[in-house]
């Protein structure tokens, strides 16, 4: 079946994070970097949440990029990060070793930057059989063209864009699934921007649920004064 035509699951997937590193930050110029922080950190934790396999990977962390954001590593405490020098991270055979570990064919990549980092290992992986899902709002260039360049020429190749909000709920898909909802409802409340003012809105003024924080609690003010 063509991949347009089908929805992914938490059960055939493998979220790759590349190069997501101070450094490669600083280049960062198509999307405001404390958002797109915001949106990698929401996607890993969702991904652990489903426990969909995820794969880290850096290049050159001491001589060059330093040291993948420590938020995204305190989301998975422990776990080993491919480290490479080369650009494309598909030529790395330990980066190609943890994707064919999963067995997974369907992957959602992010990575700095898209028009490099993202783009060719998302061409050659294509070619290998895969289907690439770019997480376009987890992905950062050194300008808007570049990345809207990038992502046209992965698409023309035949990979998938979409956004982190998309990729998250395309794992939960009903919402009568319970096993993950509570979790899910309050890691977008945290980090899911107006979509979790809207989620924290509908708890506490439609069905009543206590606040999440006592912090800034509005006190109601008795009637005469």
């Amino acid at each position: 079946m063509n991949p347009y035509h089908k929805l992914y699951t938490a059960a055939d997937t493998v979220v790759v994070f590349i190069d997501h590193q101070p450094q490669m930050t600083f280049g960062v110029a198509n999307i405001d970097r404390a958002t797109l922080i915001n949106n990698v950190t929401l996607l890993a934790r969702c991904a652990k949440e489903f426990q969909v396999p995820t794969i880290l990977s850096s290049v050159e962390t001491e001589s060059f990029s330093g040291y993948i954001w420590p938020q995204l590593l305190d989301v998975f405490p422990g776990q080993k990060v491919v480290e490479r020098t080369s650009m494309n991270a598909w030529d790395d055979a330990g980066f190609r070793q943890a994707i064919e570990a999963t067995g997974r064919k369907n992957v959602l990549i992010t990575g700095l930057w898209t028009e490099v980092c993202v783009t060719w290992p998302t061409l050659e992986m294509i070619g290998a059989g895969y289907t690439i899902y770019v997480v376009e709002d987890c992905c950062g260039a050194t300008s808007a063209v570049a990345h809207e360049a990038a992502l046209s020429r992965m698409v023309q190749a035949g990979a998938i864009r979409v956004t982190t909000i998309a990729a998250l709920l395309e794992w939960q898909r009903d919402w009568a699934r319970r096993e993950h909802y509570d979790a899910l409802m309050t890691l977008i409340k945290q980090q899911g921007g107006a979509y979790g003012a809207g989620v924290e809105y509908a708890y506490t003024m439609v069905h009543k649920a206590p606040q999440s924080a006592k912090v800034g609690q509005v006190v109601p003010k008795k009637s005469g004064h």
